[in-house]
């Protein structure tokens, strides 16, 4: 069972993310699991644990909120089951870090209480609605599930503006179970103040790229005996790598070879193309040798940290 936290009606939207720092919320849960592809557990701690500025909504959850009254309203028209929208932020009786800001709530027969989740998406992420949902909305869901002791959730989606579609969800006591788990060890590093350990997300790496920017010149530290470990297992993913990227080379080839100059062929219900493709690129070299002050004035100078590994000399 839930009870109410906080009161969002004219809560501004600061205090809301204040308020977002006291637990775990439905759209962090995907981020506590490791499979959100935008951001790394660690930048959620940072986050919970108030070391992050505080971050304005982008286009696209801007937009997401001006349209989900329509898509609520919308899902009521084709369904016939009405949505209320509640004005709260509710927290887990049982599991006080569990926090639930939900989009609407209805009543369906033989169910009791439901979720009601609005989405919208790009027309190019279509094909993750056919016949089910993303896994971080799957998760989401399951944790409001979780928070309300509700036993079902629907999902409503408009697809590129023009496409609407809606999935019930029953409740799923294993996936709760394991979030449930997942969710409290990482709030234990939370209170403990204690970074979660990083993991090999292409969100991890962009926030250590973040974190870490530049290096300091000339630098040099001693690493823990606990890096042998961490080379060896590079050392045998780059192996790894090599060989798969190999066979995936060959199979390329091969398949090029039956190709030859023709530009498209199909097999087992798939079509493979090799096409010719031209390019315009500008030359740099000449370009710098005999526009040197052109050159200059529009080139834009970038930096990035390189990672490599060598043998010591």
């Amino acid at each position: 069972m839930a009870v109410v936290l906080a009161s969002t009606e004219n809560m501004s939207y600061e205090d809301w993310l204040e308020h977002r720092k006291l637990g775990i919320g439905g759209s962090d849960a995907s981020v506590v699991c490791g499979i959100n592809k935008y951001k790394s557990p660690v930048e959620l701690w940072l986050d919970k644990t108030d070391q992050l500025p505080p971050q304005e909504a982008g286009e696209a959850a801007y937009w997401g909120t001006q349209l989900e009254s329509i898509v609520r309203a919308e899902f009521t028209r084709r369904t016939g089951i009405e949505v209320t929208k509640p004005d709260v932020i509710l927290q887990s009786e049982e599991h006080p870090f569990m926090l639930a800001n939900l989009d609407g709530v209805c009543e369906v027969p033989d169910v009791g209480a439901c979720i009601f989740e609005a989405k919208t998406a790009s027309a190019y992420k279509a094909g993750e609605w056919e016949d089910t949902i993303p896994d971080e909305y799957q998760l989401q869901i399951q944790h409001y599930m979780a928070v309300t002791g509700y036993a079902g959730a629907y999902i409503a989606v408009l697809i590129g503006g023009n496409t609407f579609r809606w999935k019930f969800v029953e409740r799923d006591e294993e996936l709760i179970s394991m979030l449930i788990e997942l969710e409290s060890a990482f709030w234990n590093h939370v209170q403990d103040c204690t970074p979660p350990p990083l993991d090999g997300s292409d969100a991890a790496a962009k926030f250590l790229s973040e974190r870490f920017p530049t290096s300091k010149p000339t630098s040099h530290i001693t690493l823990p005996d606990t890096a042998a470990d961490l080379l060896a297992q590079y050392d045998e993913a780059c192996a790894e790598l090599e060989a798969v990227t190999e066979r995936k080379q060959k199979a390329e080839n091969l398949l090029k070879e039956m190709l030859g100059d023709n530009e498209v062929g199909t097999t087992a219900g798939r079509v493979i193309t090799w096409k010719s493709v031209a390019q315009e690129r500008l030359d740099s070299k000449t370009l710098k040798a005999e526009h040197p002050a052109l050159c200059k004035k529009y080139t834009n100078k970038t930096s990035y940290r390189r990672f490599t590994i060598k043998a010591v000399s």
